[in-house]
């Protein structure tokens, strides 16, 4: 056996070991999660989006709708039409109501923060997207948390801010750029309540999911839970409330480290990192079809299921999805999403992020006297940034690519995730900004006139190029201006006008702000992927109010 595929068994054998002992719960719906009625549904096409079912409100309670399922079986013969499941599902489902608008108590349409920006249109632009929280703030009705299994929604106590368009649950990763907003706006409770919401759910459930519906119960998004709280005790200094919370924060940064980290050798040495890796082996509910249609090339039983646990896990990585996650047999761009093989890759930024919230709670810790819970996260927190400048830095490229586990090699396609190691402040000394600015210019990302691509290969796909997607933005921007090298900060201010120059341009003749943009063009959104463009947008809006605020204000 080749010492490659020694390694590889090896790492099969702990993922199947850490799976096995794995507590991450998934949804046991039988209409939302899982089973018959909801293949025979979604299978039927009767909606162009297979998210608008699994969001319906059940008429009745689920027993009642399973038998009238079974019903609908008998006299077909198990053999309906679509007319009849159209019939059946209007009979016994109607558009979910599950939540109310709110206004939020804290919200001021004339923030402090306004009079101190120093760019009058930019002063402007913010004066309107401060209005637009109003838009997308939701309070849960009573009735969910009194027949809460007639519904998808997750019930959560507090009000919070959605990110616009089908996306009518709050979103993990989306909320880190929503709280900056908020924060900024001064919406202090607000944001508190959010991140309650988030932490409720650490407790019921260990971790975050994806997103506030049971069918999202399989995956979480990228970890910011930490480094969201870390954004409201710095605005606030509360730290009874972070006192009170403090153990649910260590819960889910321990979710991370026991159930989605993987050991392996690397250049002889022993490395123990994070990668995306959901094991359900079913299509997602809100891209049931999408999914098998995807899967259904690899013929084979298991080969299909592996699909399904790679297009979750890409789901998981918020990258939904990506060139990143697509591989011939010898680790080249695979251009077919049938070829999806996310848990195959450590990626970049989910370890940027895990190590700077190892970090953060370990200085969390410090502040509350919890001197043993300190120490072991902070030494977590160096064997990790160790870790990632072995293993992830390419000397050769000047950056830090993802590495693909299969092959122990480097990924050395662009992606502005190949940069969050700035973002994050986990690089060993200065000259790494510098760095990354020849790495964007060889690259030729600086002449992109509507922003930073997500990547350079054009696949369809809506993590790929044209599209460029405000967090990327936030990363990449800010990663620069955190080297503290000048070259650095100079392109991190050029680009950050870029963004904000092109997203006023579009608001002002559109009136909306959009999830994603054009990196080739100026005024154009962006397309691609499983569904049509959103309107809104939360994180759009977050990164806008964060831009602004590191360079055209006198905070």
């Amino acid at each position: 056996m080749r010492i490659r595929d020694y390694i590889w068994a090896i790492l099969v054998f702990v993922e199947t070991f850490r799976n096995v002992h794995s507590q991450q719960p998934s949804c046991d719906s039988k209409i939302y999660c899982r089973g018959k009625l909801l293949a025979t549904v979604q299978l039927a096409r009767i909606f162009p989006d297979s998210k608008t079912f699994v969001d319906m409100e059940m008429k009745y309670a689920p027993e009642e709708v399973l038998k009238n399922f079974q019903d609908l079986l008998d006299a077909t013969k198990r053999k309906p039409k679509r007319k009849d499941i159209k019939k059946f599902v209007k009979e016994n489902f109607q558009p979910g109501n599950e939540l109310e608008e709110w206004i939020a108590p804290d919200f001021n349409p004339n923030p402090p923060f306004l009079q101190m920006i120093t760019v009058p249109k930019y002063r402007q632009f913010i004066n309107d997207l401060v209005k637009l929280w109003s838009n997308f703030s939701r309070i849960m009705k009573p009735d969910v948390f009194e027949e809460p299994e007639r519904y998808s929604i997750i019930p959560v106590p507090n009000g919070f801010v959605v990110p616009g368009g089908r996306f009518s649950e709050f979103y993990y990763w989306d909320s880190y750029w929503i709280i900056k907003g908020l924060l900024l706006s001064g919406m202090h409770e607000t944001v508190r309540g959010m991140l309650e919401n988030f932490l409720s759910m650490v407790d019921k459930y260990g971790f975050v999911p994806n997103g506030g519906r049971v069918y999202y119960l399989n995956r979480s998004q990228p970890p910011f839970l930490t480094l969201m709280v870390e954004q409201y005790i710095e605005a606030t200094n509360n730290t009874e409330w972070l006192k009170e919370h403090f153990h649910l924060l260590e819960k889910e940064l321990n979710y991370w480290l026991m159930t989605q980290s993987v050991t392996f050798i690397y250049d002889d040495e022993i490395h123990t990192l994070a990668h995306y890796a959901v094991d359900s082996p079913s299509p997602r509910p809100e891209s049931f079809v999408e999914d098998v249609l995807t899967c259904a090339p690899r013929n084979k039983k298991k080969n299909i299921e592996n699909c399904y646990r790679d297009l979750k896990s890409g789901a998981e990585t918020g990258w939904d999805f990506s060139s990143r996650w697509l591989f011939d047999e010898d680790g080249s761009y695979a251009g077919n999403l049938t070829n999806i093989q996310t848990r195959r890759v450590i990626p970049v930024d989910l370890n940027s992020i895990l190590t700077q919230a190892y970090r953060t709670f370990a200085s969390f810790a410090l502040a509350l006297g919890e001197n043993d819970k300190a120490s072991k996260w902070f030494y977590t927190y160096e064997i990790w940034k160790i870790s990632i400048e072995k293993v992830l830095f390419n000397p050769t490229e000047g950056i830090w690519n993802d590495l693909d586990l299969l092959l122990l090699k480097h990924r050395t396609g662009f992606y502005p995730s190949n940069l969050t190691p700035l973002w994050s402040e986990i690089f060993h000394e200065s000259g790494y900004g510098d760095l990354a600015v020849n790495y964007l210019k060889k690259k030729g990302i600086l002449d992109f006139p509507g922003g930073i691509p997500t990547s350079l290969l054009h696949t369809g796909e809506q993590w790929d190029a044209p599209n460029a997607w405000p967090p990327l933005q936030s990363i990449v921007i800010l990663g620069l201006k955190r080297s503290k090298d000048t070259s650095a900060i100079e392109v991190a201010k050029q680009l950050a006008e870029k963004w904000i120059d092109n997203n006023l341009l579009i608001f002002n003749r559109t009136g909306f702000m959009y999830e994603k943009y054009s990196a080739e063009s100026v005024g154009v959104i962006g397309g691609g992927g499983e569904y049509k463009i959103q309107t809104g947008f939360g994180w759009s809006n977050g990164v806008i109010f964060e831009l602004v605020s590191e360079f055209f204000s006198m905070m």
